[in-house]
């Protein structure tokens, strides 16, 4: 993420509040007991779970009572009703967008990184990625990386999702920066079907 260009300000492990961990070119990072205190510490408003599955709507339903704006969850292998729970959660908060579970995440290339996209993957462009599929978010990326890419967003391939392949194609649609828009599905359920009638 940080060699995205991703701010990174913070990281959330109760166990390990209050130490600091460095990185490469200079950069250290404290360590947050909650995701409150990060926020209130350091305004930030993007947070990427990576946390086994047993904690994960722990740690998703923290993030939205933190009313942080952007919870990206990568985490594969969260039981679906837990899923299902967190997202219910997020609906009646209504302060928290969610992306994941099971994802890669979201870039755009040279700007910022929230997940596990390889920052050397893609250059920057006017296309925009919405896909259920990790594997072929990185393929596509790689393929297209000399016309580049406004955003890629890998959406997370369970039954249970906090973004839909309708709420990117919107977004890249109203977004200035994109004028293409490249929709990736996987096998199992109608999401590319609700997504073509959402175009049409």
């Amino acid at each position: 993420m940080l060699a995205s260009g991703s701010k990174v300000v913070g990281g959330v492990n109760p166990r390990k509040a209050g130490e600091k961990v460095d990185f490469p070119g200079g950069v250290t990072i404290p360590v947050f007991g909650t995701v409150a205190e990060a926020v209130e510490a350091t305004g930030a408003d993007v947070t990427v779970v990576f946390v086994p599955p047993a904690f994960a709507k722990a740690a998703v339903i923290e993030a939205i009572d933190a009313a942080i704006p952007l919870c990206v969850i990568i985490t594969e292998g969260i039981a679906v009703r837990d899923t299902a729970e967190f997202f219910a959660y997020a609906q009646g908060k209504g302060t928290t967008r969610l992306i994941g579970p099971n994802c890669p995440g979201l870039i755009s290339p040279g700007q910022s990184n929230a997940g596990i996209i390889p920052a050397n993957i893609a250059g920057p462009g006017r296309i925009g990625l919405v896909s259920k599929s990790g594997t072929l978010t990185y393929q596509m990326m790689y393929e297209l990386r000399d016309i580049g890419f406004s955003s890629g967003v890998g959406i997370g391939g369970d039954p249970v999702i906090g973004t839909t392949h309708i709420d990117c194609l919107e977004a890249f649609q109203n977004d200035p920066d994109t004028d293409a828009i490249v929709m990736i599905g996987e096998i199992g359920g109608d999401a590319e079907e609700r997504a073509a009638a959402y175009i049409k």
